[in-house]
């Protein structure tokens, strides 16, 4: 499966532009026929503006269900259109939206880690479920960014059989090396492919990292994009996955008796 990792800088509050620039870098990443492709996340919003937040929040993803169903539809690719800042219910929420390549919404999955040390968790409503799909006959699940630090989460996902895990982020570029890390750990300990992709450039006084990556289940990196903005295109050999873990069985060996995590 090739996969795509579009390494967008974007514009703080900006959601008009950067509705625009994702649009442009989609039609640019699908000029080398991926199978899917990935946006990082609150690309819409450009991290997130503290200040009247709700205004610059798609609403019900419904532009972005415009915009990336036509897109998916008349590109022929699966489209993970990172995730943006978006209210329904009258909250807000970080959600990223999967769509298929007909153009179909084919899940809706809602940040379920919100980063408390930014504040987070005061401007968006936590998401209480887990999502997995399939892209062409594919399992994979979908994270965005502070929960990849949470094992248990990832864990529950491989559990219920993807081969892929799909990252979504806005990370810092001062901790890039536990992005670097902590990917890597998730795709060895759960002998799955991982797709994560960073944002770049400043929102305020943050800088974002960058180091888009695909991975192996030995979390060996196939591609890595740098600090720029660009676009990570890579393939994944999913063969392989029966063979790791028949080699070495950790699904087999957990000894989950012994583990009591509340």
């Amino acid at each position: 499966m090739k996969i795509g990792l579009i390494q967008m800088d974007m514009k703080l509050g900006e959601s008009a532009y950067n509705f625009q620039h994702a649009e442009s870098l989609v039609r640019q990443a699908a000029k080398e026929s991926p199978d899917v492709l990935c946006l990082p996340e609150t690309w819409n919003v450009g991290s997130f503006p503290k200040e009247n937040l709700i205004a610059h929040c798609d609403k019900d993803g419904a532009k972005t269900r415009e915009l990336f169903g036509k897109l998916a539809k008349e590109l022929n690719v699966n489209i993970i259109a990172g995730s943006i800042a978006n209210v329904k219910e009258g909250k807000i929420y970080n959600t990223s939206l999967v769509f298929d390549r007909r153009g179909e919404c084919i899940a809706e999955y809602d940040k379920t880690h919100l980063f408390t040390p930014l504040a987070e968790d005061e401007y968006f409503a936590f998401g209480n479920k887990t999502v997995t799909f399939e892209l062409d006959g594919v399992k994979c699940g979908l994270i965005i960014c502070y929960d990849v630090r949470f094992g248990e989460l990832v864990r529950t996902l491989a559990l219920q059989g993807i081969q892929i895990l799909f990252v979504p982020a806005q990370w810092p570029d001062i901790r890039v090396n536990h992005w670097n890390v902590l990917n890597q750990a998730r795709a060895i300990e759960n002998q799955m492919f991982v797709a994560c992709v960073n944002s770049v450039g400043k929102a305020g006084k943050i800088q974002f990292g960058g180091h888009s990556a695909l991975i192996d289940p030995w979390g060996e990196v196939l591609q890595m994009g740098g600090d720029g903005e660009e676009i990570v295109t890579g393939t994944f050999d999913l063969s392989i996955i029966e063979g790791i873990r028949k080699s070495i069985n950790v699904f087999r060996d957990r000894r989950q008796e012994l583990y009591h995590i509340q």
